[in-house]
């Protein structure tokens, strides 16, 4: 089993970095393969609605973002963490999600059945904003998702200043320890996912 963590903060040393790397390490003391990758200097574009992935399983678009989504399909489980910037994700992870989004609902659910959620850091307002945002691309794309008290957000502005707020920090390793015991449960099962439907 493998999870894959990724920060969408444009800095490669940053809070997001940090907490996630956190998050990994609490996943890799459950015995799973943990691989951190960072949008920090990458380019990743907004969807430009083209709709090519409705014919295929890629965007079109050239620039970072295919190779990332190749990891993402392998994974079993996937952490995708954010600064909160004027009240939201950072556009490098909107683009993430949107693209992301839009292939693999074009292409028969590739990631329905993962285990998956957000972690969120901020300076102060927007942290549950942003984790409602983010939660709405997973549960979309029928990821199992896992709860933690007081939210898996946390704070800091400067470098490092995440480590300092322990009540997230703590957050953040238990929504891994969470996220580790699913994708066991999930891969106990075989890796088994019915579609229910809707009920009338």
């Amino acid at each position: 089993m493998k999870a894959l963590g990724i920060s969408g903060s444009p800095r490669p040393d940053g809070n997001s970095v940090l907490i996630t790397n956190h998050a990994l390490k609490a996943m890799a003391e459950e015995g799973i393969e943990t691989e951190l990758i960072s949008l920090s200097g990458l380019t990743i574009l907004g969807c430009n609605a083209c709709m090519a992935c409705t014919k295929e399983e890629r965007c079109t678009i050239e620039d970072d973002l295919m190779p990332i989504y190749e990891k993402m399909k392998a994974a079993d489980g996937i952490i995708i963490a954010t600064p909160v910037y004027f009240g939201s994700a950072t556009a490098l992870v909107k683009g993430l999600l949107e693209r992301t989004g839009y292939i693999v609902r074009n292409s028969g659910g590739t990631f329905r059945g993962k285990v998956g959620g957000p972690l969120v850091v901020a300076r102060r307002g927007g942290l549950t904003f942003t984790l409602a945002q983010m939660n709405y691309w997973f549960q979309t794309l029928d990821f199992y998702m896992a709860g933690v008290a007081r939210w898996n957000i946390a704070v800091g502005r400067e470098r490092g200043e995440v480590a300092a707020d322990k009540e997230g920090m703590d957050a953040a390793w238990n929504f891994a320890k969470s996220l580790s015991f699913l994708m066991k449960a999930v891969h106990a099962s075989g890796g088994a996912w019915t579609h229910w439907g809707s009920r009338a």
